[in-house]
């Protein structure tokens, strides 16, 4: 038995039971680091001594009979994630090496939920990207095809977890960072609605937009994470007070006579052929199953893209102003290309005479997709839509055309805009590599998201293929 590819759920059922120990667990992870990590680059700084010593504290209280959530699990975290006392780069040479002295809130209740922190997950610079490759530390690499990019740009999470370096990993989801690579990589990803998840001590990009989740192996590790991370934060006002249920809890009750809506925007000429063969079978699927398939219309999705990267690119630029190299950090000279191509268009859109031309009028866009959804609930439960228009492409294809590189993002990123839940799952191989679907719900339904994943998860088993590596 490889410890290092266990379920979250597995793990902490073999840990509870003393089948084996988390110092073990840890070190089959680190072992699989120290194997292949040098190829696929997942990792910017690994925490090997740490974690081996929170390892065995985990062990210690498992014996004294401490059961808490995430206790002796190892897991990957983004490096925009901060974390007090370990490297956090954001992939960006302005942080080559700046040490927070504090964690962010997800940071401080994966910890107080006894998780292992293995290291910090390579990403695009900031999570400037689709792909992995705008970090400053070398691009990620696919697990199913090291030519192929893994998804950005979360990046180094969904890769490290798919090479089973870690048993979950944290990420960020801004246009689409956690639904593409974790439908590049087969692994289940979360963007939570926006405001679930604190972002106090995560390193901003565009501020309206991030949303702070992760990925695992199955959709119910998901809903356990999720568990332990959502919640009311006093350091991030966009928290609400919304209580957090047992996401876990109603997984199994099945989608029998649950109204699936299908957007006609998203099954575009626009995609290609194989994928919306596969999109067809995956439509079938959810029919086996006892649900109702129900054609929507999201009329204002042609314009998401644009909508998006206007407001992101504005964001971006208030953002990086405070790294000036004054207070911390290098000096704007480190900021590499994509960065300063979003500074310079968001720097643009919000000046004297553009701000109302641009910003101002791609914020009215958004309210209208975010109604668009909003009526489209009216009649249905939950949409099922691709996450992506291409599989994984080759490393360096579209590094040069960021147009390309934009577009990849078109069925992603109207879930930020509109401030809702996205659930990726997998849902098959073409090619030899895989494909995910996402499923999206009103604000707060990530329950039923998570009970629609299971189900499909359940009655196809895509989550079992696994990377030769």
């Amino acid at each position: 038995m490889n410890l290092n590819s266990l379920t979250l759920k597995e793990a902490k059922k073999g840990l509870l039971s003393k089948d084996f120990s988390s110092v073990e667990l840890t070190k089959a992870c680190l072992g699989q680091i120290e194997k292949y990590d040098k190829e696929i680059n997942s990792y910017i700084t690994v925490c090997n001594e740490e974690a081996l010593k929170q390892a065995e504290l985990s062990d210690s209280k498992i014996k004294d009979g401490d059961d808490s959530p995430l206790l002796g699990i190892p897991i990957a975290v983004k490096d925009l994630y901060s974390t007090k006392g370990i490297r956090t780069t954001a992939a960006s040479k302005v942080l080559e090496n700046y040490i927070p002295q504090y964690d962010a809130t997800a940071i401080a209740k994966i910890k107080n939920a006894g998780a292992v922190i293995l290291g910090k997950a390579n990403c695009d610079a900031w999570a400037h990207g689709s792909s992995g490759e705008n970090s400053d530390f070398g691009p990620t690499k696919n697990p199913w095809n090291k030519n192929c990019v893994p998804g950005g740009s979360s990046s180094g999470s969904a890769a490290s977890l798919a090479s089973d370096m870690c048993i979950a990993s944290t990420g960020t989801d801004t246009g689409g960072s956690i639904r593409l690579p974790a439908s590049f990589c087969n692994i289940v990803g979360l963007k939570p609605t926006y405001g679930r998840v604190s972002r106090y001590g995560i390193v901003a990009m565009a501020s309206s937009l991030d949303s702070i989740g992760h990925f695992t192996r199955t959709v119910e590790d998901n809903a356990m994470f999720l568990n332990v991370t959502a919640g009311k934060d006093v350091f991030d006002a966009t928290t609400p007070y919304i209580a957090v249920p047992d996401y876990a809890k109603g997984i199994k009750n099945g989608i029998e006579n649950l109204k699936i809506g299908v957007p006609k925007e998203y099954i575009n000429s626009g995609m290609d052929p194989v994928l919306s063969d596969l999109f067809q079978n995956v439509l079938t699927e959810f029919e086996s199953l006892g649900a109702n398939i129900i054609n929507v219309s999201l009329p204002h999705t042609e314009y998401a893209i644009a909508c998006y990267y206007i407001i992101q690119p504005a964001e971006v630029s208030s953002n990086l102003a405070r790294y000036d190299g004054i207070r911390y950090g290098n000096d704007r000279s480190y900021f590499g290309k994509e960065a300063k191509r979003r500074i310079i268009l968001g720097t643009y859109t919000l000046s004297a005479g553009y701000y109302d031309a641009y910003y101002k009028k791609a914020m009215q866009v958004r309210t209208l997709i975010k109604k668009d959804f909003e009526d489209a609930f009216k009649n249905i439960d939950a949409i099922v839509a691709p996450v992506s228009p291409t599989l994984p492409w080759k490393l360096g294809e579209k590094v040069n055309d960021p147009l390309k590189m934009y577009l990849s993002d078109i069925f992603t990123v109207t879930a930020n805009l509109a401030g809702i839940p996205g659930l990726s799952v997998p849902a098959g191989l073409v090619d030899g590599l895989p494909v995910g679907i996402q499923i999206l719900g009103p604000q707060f339904s990530e329950e039923m998201l998570y009970r629609v994943g299971y189900a499909f998860e359940q009655k196809t088993k895509h989550y079992k293929e696994k990377p030769k590596l």
